[in-house]
């Protein structure tokens, strides 16, 4: 697992598997989509507004975060 932020667009990305690659994706809120591989797998969740939406600082002391 992977988790990236991009600041300039207040948004995170948590990249859950690199065997997958990336089909479709699916709304599953106003501030959260999932990435779908052909087979339905969830290859990845991205987070808008991230910083209302998700404890950065607390996953960062988890799972570094990298900056985009």
């Amino acid at each position: 697992m992977k988790i990236t932020y991009d600041k300039q667009a207040d948004a995170a990305y948590i990249k859950l598997t690199n065997k997958a690659k990336y089909q479709a994706s699916r709304k599953v809120s106003d501030d959260v989509l999932v990435d779908y591989a052909e087979d339905g797998t969830v290859v990845g969740i991205e987070i808008l507004d991230a910083s209302k939406n998700m404890p950065l600082a607390a996953a960062q002391t988890q799972v570094p975060i990298e900056s985009a």
